[in-house]
């Protein structure tokens, strides 16, 4: 990891007056949040496709609630890493920040972070399948569960009477227009977009470096590997976020 892309992304951020920031699934899986499928057990039958879908819920609520049982079980241990605490400072340090996750798991919630925009939503919330708008939460800090969720096999319900289901965005599911456009305005309008730990491929997140590029920022990458947008970003610093978040926060 070069010192002299540290060194400009540092110069550039201090000279910022709109800082953005996306997180992907590389940022959590340093902090050893799995993937949807586990090693064992039920799940290595199902992919996320037959689950993760309004229709399977609406087929088999019950084996769509013990799969997010399942995998709230092995995200509830993850702690945030250094790379989420960077991120939360940057957000109380930098003039305008702006933190966009694709992330579902509450880690950058429990690093700090405030003002994000959750793309994609969060495990640790349920909402009315009914459409009453109804939002309750559970625990993701290895603490009892608080509200919305319901022990054993038994199916979550709304006060409404009807039933709750993980506040995420399935598979066929458009993501909440609020959101993204929000996002959208913010990558138009920063100075800096940090791309950290994403793939790269899911869209309409993966736009968000393009944007802002067309609009004159400074793009950086923060990966262990190269994405499909290595070859357009303006800075690639190579490595785990949380060991180039850090080095970058330690040269100011």
């Amino acid at each position: 990891m070069p010192d002299v892309g540290l060194t400009l992304v540092l110069a550039c951020l201090r000279a910022a007056r709109s800082v953005v920031a996306t997180t992907g699934a590389g940022i959590s899986a340093e902090s050893g949040v799995p993937t949807f499928r586990g090693s064992g057990g039920l799940w290595r039958t199902f992919s996320a496709s037959d689950l993760a879908t309004p229709e399977a819920f609406a087929r088999d609520p019950r084996l769509v609630w013990e799969w997010y049982r399942w995998r709230r079980d092995r995200i509830r241990p993850a702690k945030p890493n250094a790379g989420h605490f960077v991120l939360a400072r940057f957000e109380r340090t930098l003039p305008h920040f702006q933190l966009v996750t694709q992330n579902v798991d509450g880690l950058h919630q429990r690093a700090g972070s405030r003002t994000l925009i959750e793309l994609h939503g969060n495990i640790w919330r349920s909402r009315c399948a009914s459409g009453c708008g109804r939002v309750t939460e559970v625990s993701g800090d290895g603490g009892p569960a608080r509200s919305g969720d319901a022990p054993g096999t038994a199916l979550p319900t709304c006060t409404c009477g009807g039933l709750l289901r993980p506040d995420v965005v399935w598979f066929g599911e458009a993501l909440e227009p609020g959101n993204i456009e929000r996002a959208m305005d913010a990558a138009r309008a920063c100075d800096v977009l940090l791309v950290v730990g994403t793939s790269a491929v899911v869209y309409p997140a993966a736009a968000l470096p393009r944007v802002a590029h067309a609009a004159g920022a400074l793009v950086v990458e923060i990966n262990v590997e190269d994405t499909p947008l290595t070859a357009e970003a303006d800075v690639v610093l190579r490595g785990p976020a949380a060991e180039v978040l850090p080095a970058l926060e330690a040269l100011s």
